[in-house]
């Protein structure tokens, strides 16, 4: 498919945020009663507090630190714009230890105090907001990770949609409800932390997918050599690893190179 030509790895690499994504959610609305990532649900639920009916400041919380997480996310995208592999390994890395003390803080204390079902629903919304911002400056169509109301519409909307696109919007749509359906059962049948420790192991398996494919791109050649994180020796381009929006980085090809 022509995604995978041009974004390498990134594509499933996003899935798997998506799956992330229904799980956290998941867990934020089963026992905290607000979404954390899906932000058009969180307002929707925080116009109902305000109207009576319902809580103000869970949802208030979710979505003051979805935009502080979602700020930091934009900053460090833009200081590290150049490779998409290493913004979203390093991305990666942050979310992970936010999403880890989110779950050993529930397994500690659980949420029945205020204090705690705030403290959990700060981590987690930051650490959805940190992921939606460099997400988005990845920069890969169709896959927002967070939210898919502009994927489903399309995908319904669109008659003359290129196959690949629908492809790709049917994933994103596929991904997140696999995620919570996911974290519901494991609430279901394991512990409300389950789906915040299969999170933690989805975002160390993409981490380790960034990884391997740095590696096995440097052991051929297509890394290093030229100075800059996406010089190298070989013929063929780095695509996936540069900032489509931006246009920073280098490119080799066929014993030429060009800087941007």
């Amino acid at each position: 498919m022509p995604e995978v030509r041009e974004h390498g790895p990134l594509p499933l690499i996003l899935v798997l945020l998506t799956i992330n994504s229904g799980l956290v959610d998941a867990f934020s609305y089963v026992e905290l009663k607000v979404f954390v990532a899906n932000m058009t649900g969180n307002v929707i639920i925080l116009g109902l507090g305000f109207g009576g009916s319902g809580n103000v400041t869970g949802p208030a919380a979710s979505t003051l630190f979805f935009c502080v997480g979602a700020a930091a996310g934009g900053h460090l995208a833009f200081a590290r714009a150049a490779h998409r592999g290493v913004l979203l390994g390093t991305a990666t890395i942050v979310q992970t230890g936010l999403l880890v003390a989110a779950a050993l803080i529930e397994t500690r204390f659980g949420h029945v105090d205020r204090l705690e079902r705030h403290v959990l629903i700060a981590a987690l919304a930051a650490a959805m907001g940190w992921q939606f911002a460099i997400v988005r400056r990845v920069g890969v169509p169709d896959y927002p990770t967070v939210v898919v109301t502009s994927p489903l519409a399309g995908l319904v909307a669109d008659p003359k949609q290129p196959r690949d696109r629908a492809v790709r919007r049917s994933l994103s749509v596929g991904a997140l409800v696999a995620g919570a359906a996911a974290g519901a059962l494991l609430i279901r049948e394991s512990s409300p932390t389950a789906p915040l420790w299969a999170g933690a192991a989805l975002l160390l398996i993409v981490l380790l997918s960034l990884v391997s494919a740095r590696v096995r791109r440097r052991a051929a050649g297509l890394i290093g050599g030229g100075g800059g994180v996406d010089g190298g020796r070989g013929g063929t381009a780095f695509v996936w690893a540069r900032d489509q929006r931006s246009g920073r980085g280098m490119r080799r090809a066929h014993g030429g190179h060009e800087k941007g």
